[in-house]
């Protein structure tokens, strides 16, 4: 019914309803239990996944968020609603496994995604200030060489099966996070252990993702296609998420001005601006954040698939390695790591840029 019953909700009321739902969403999730100003983070999420199967062993951070999981059959199932589910892929797998890796690096520089970053913000965190700043240079630097004909190349269309194996996927997780098998590690104590009952979780992912697959909201698109086009559609949507999510703070209590002593934030100006930069650059070159890039998945994209299993090898990595921040500042491994991913980032923008623009002719790979 709800598929059915659902008009398109394309236009920019549309887009500033999703934002205003998403914002309240995540601060009643807070309520029920989430941590403080990470009512919806999918970098945070995906990192508490990678613990949660083993990927890494930092114990604070171990959890199967189902939010993520009703994030990804919320935007399936509304796909396969509106019969626009199409299998696709073959875009540059390996470059966009990497790109991946970085934007999940930069994002726990700054201790979240974009979607977290809007929040942080709509909670009175603004440390979040100095991330957005950079996330928005970020993005202007990747649109200079989206300028100068960027393209990761064009994808093909694969059985339906391929599409379908992502989905599949994270009802497997579900499973698993249900029966909690030995196996599978929960964090006792830090963020991990503070959580939303599953069924709440559950169906706040499946709200999220319903909504964002129809509205196409962005973090990332809202500053490009502001950028490049002079399109305040996607925009609109990132402005609703502070506004509501500020709003329901104030209504909750749970509002708090200013830098010091935020929850799982850290106050280095300077590594939160490049954190956000590394991951605003990599995901304009990706044609997505991290948030887009499951509904992608969801959609059949097998290419944001591969993005989406970067960011888990990336969270893996930046807890077994001490390259993710903490509230207690950035670590010496994770700003030599960002500085590399500013170098690879260089590298595949430059590589990727004037030599294959002819080949991306009638794909479009970075509006979504």
């Amino acid at each position: 019914m709800m598929l059915r019953g659902m008009k398109k909700i394309d236009t920019k009321k549309g887009i500033i309803f999703t934002g205003a739902v998403i914002g309240l969403i995540a601060v009643v999730l807070v309520y029920l239990g989430n941590p403080g100003n990470m009512g919806a983070c999918i970098a945070c999420f995906i990192r508490d996944i990678a613990g949660a199967l083993g990927l890494h062993r930092a114990a604070a951070v171990q959890y199967i968020r189902p939010e993520v999981i009703g994030i990804v059959l919320g935007a399936f199932l509304m796909t396969i609603g509106k019969r626009e589910f199409a299998a696709k892929g073959g875009s540059s797998p390996f470059i966009r496994f990497v790109l991946g890796f970085l934007v999940m690096v930069g994002a726990l520089m700054f201790l979240g995604c974009p979607l977290r970053m809007v929040l942080r913000i709509g909670g009175g965190d603004m440390n979040a200030l100095f991330g957005l700043i950079g996330f928005a240079a970020g993005i202007g630097g990747g649109i200079v060489f989206l300028n100068k004909g960027f393209s990761l190349r064009r994808n093909y269309s694969l059985s339906q099966m391929e599409g379908y194996l992502f989905p599949a996927l994270n009802i497997g997780l579900l499973i698993l996070l249900l029966a909690a098998p030995a196996f599978i590690f929960f964090s006792a104590q830090g963020p991990g252990a503070a959580r939303a009952p599953v069924f709440f979780a559950l169906l706040a992912g499946l709200v999220i993702g319903a909504l964002a697959q129809r509205t196409r909201l962005c973090m990332v698109g809202g500053i490009r296609d502001l950028i490049l086009f002079k399109d305040s559609y996607l925009i609109l949507g990132f402005i609703s998420i502070i506004v509501f999510a500020t709003i329901g703070n104030l209504l909750f209590g749970f509002y708090k001005f200013g830098f010091a002593g935020q929850p799982i934030a850290h106050a280095d100006a300077l590594w939160n601006f490049l954190g956000m930069a590394l991951a605003g650059w990599g995901s304009v070159l990706l044609g997505g954040c991290p948030l887009r890039q499951l509904i992608l998945s969801a959609e059949g994209n097998t290419d944001s698939v591969i993005t989406v299993v970067g960011m888990f090898a990336g969270a893996a990595f930046a807890h077994n390695f001490s390259l993710a921040a903490s509230a207690a500042g950035p670590t010496a491994n994770g700003k030599i790591a960002v500085f590399i991913g500013f170098v690879v980032l260089l590298g595949i923008s430059w590589y990727n840029s004037d030599m294959t623009a002819h080949e991306a002719k009638g794909v479009d790979q970075h509006v979504n």
